[in-house]
């Protein structure tokens, strides 16, 4: 195991000698080599037409939201080389009001997969042949997966009798009546667990 991973590691350094990469990992004996924006089309070109790359598949696009960080939005680009049965991933990050080049150009298996990162984190691709949304519902405001979007959403979705078609309207919640307890059971230790709440984990 050990060797596997200095072997994906001497993998990455050479990868960040000749590509503009600014960091390298190896994390479950997969190379995570991040990005600059700007460089994201270049480096994943070279990677799928280089002869010692060869990366040809675009096996997923996926995006994390880090509100914490001024650049919080993280886009991966998950690659595989079949002729040499490796896995390599490209990491960038962009803020709110950035964009990043599409990738359609270069794999067009990411033509869908950016959509559904534009649809629920808001992440814009420039460059993209049919930027739209792709899971949620027309007039949808907002973007679901951000970390400040609410659980319960700012629209409903019913149909309406009278009117004999579905609308949308604002989300009302009524919490005069509701009562919470904010304190997570997972949070607590062994020690801190009263007899009581070992009576109600006994008694369910």
């Amino acid at each position: 195991m050990k060797e596997l991973n200095n072997l994906s590691l001497e993998s990455g350094k050479y990868l960040s000698k000749i590509l503009p990469i600014d960091c390298v990992q190896v994390l479950n004996n997969e190379v995570i080599c991040t990005v600059q924006p700007q460089h994201i089309v270049f480096v994943l070109t070279f990677l799928r037409d280089h002869v010692n790359c060869q990366y040809k598949v675009l096996s997923a696009l996926t995006g994390t939201d880090y509100p914490e960080r001024v650049d919080r939005f993280e886009v991966s680009y998950d690659l595989l080389s079949v002729k040499f049965n490796n896995r390599l991933r490209i990491k960038t990050s962009i803020n709110e009001v950035g964009s990043l080049d599409s990738a359609t150009k270069v794999y067009s298996s990411a033509d869908w997969w950016e959509r559904e990162v534009w649809d629920m984190f808001g992440v814009f691709f420039s460059g993209h042949p049919d930027l739209r949304r792709i899971l949620t519902d027309y007039g949808f405001e907002g973007y679901p997966l951000r970390k400040d979007f609410p659980l319960s959403g700012y629209v409903e979705v019913r149909y309406d009798d009278t009117v004999k078609r579905v609308v949308c309207e604002p989300l009302e919640l009524a919490q005069e009546f509701r009562s919470f307890n904010f304190e997570s059971p997972w949070s607590k230790s062994i020690d801190q667990i009263s007899n009581a709440d070992v009576k109600k984990i006994s008694n369910s």
